[in-house]
């Protein structure tokens, strides 16, 4: 049963367009915590020399990602994973970009490590990790709305919240990842750029 969320319909052209930079022309695109499915499906539709592997912890999410890739008919796409981004072991063995949108504030900061960890593990040298979400900078939210949502986030889960964005890059580096770029999105969130050593 295909699912719907709604920020996608704002979002997904802005990340498309960071996407159509960074990644590469070609090559395999592993997509953690893919949710209902509809930025994939956006993106493999315009970039077509890219392979897409969508994940989920959920699979109410799996359903979802699925049903929105069988309507789409692209072959691009490959079938979605059950993955718990905090476990230790990576999906896949090798893979030219990682993808990560809207995950690392409704998560347990593990589930953080787990996606450097990942992306350490299965992007070459050079490859690219790219994160999209609120963040936080230098220890200050962008927006009143922001803090609110980071509020809303934490009373739902202690866990869980909008991470400093110097908290995110420490950890990419202790896995050899760089972050070099932080791009202004809409609605005060942020797509980050890293790249494997």
């Amino acid at each position: 049963m295909k699912h719907f969320a709604p920020a996608t319909q704002r979002n997904r052209d802005p990340i498309l367009e960071v996407l159509r930079r960074v990644l590469p022309a070609q090559g395999l695109v592993l997509e953690l915590a893919s949710g209902s499915g509809e930025h994939v499906v956006h993106f493999a539709s315009h970039l077509r020399g890219l392979t897409w592997q969508p994940t989920d912890v959920d699979p109410v999410a799996i359903a979802s990602i699925e049903a929105w890739v069988h309507e789409s008919g692209l072959e691009n796409i490959q079938p979605p994973i059950l993955l718990d981004a905090t476990s230790a072991t990576p999906p896949i063995t090798k893979a030219d970009a990682v993808l990560c949108i809207n995950m690392i504030h409704i998560s347990p900061f593990e589930a953080c490590i787990g996606l450097m960890r990942c992306a350490a593990a299965i992007l070459p040298s050079g490859g690219t990790l790219v994160t999209y979400g609120p963040y936080k900078i230098d220890g200050a939210h962008t927006a009143p709305s922001n803090a609110a949502f980071d509020a809303n986030l934490k009373a739902r889960d202690p866990r869980w919240g909008v991470r400093d964005v110097s908290e995110v890059s420490s950890a990419a580096a202790e896995h050899g990842l760089t972050l070099v770029e932080r791009v202004a999105m809409p609605a005060n969130n942020f797509t980050l750029v890293f790249r494997r050593a």
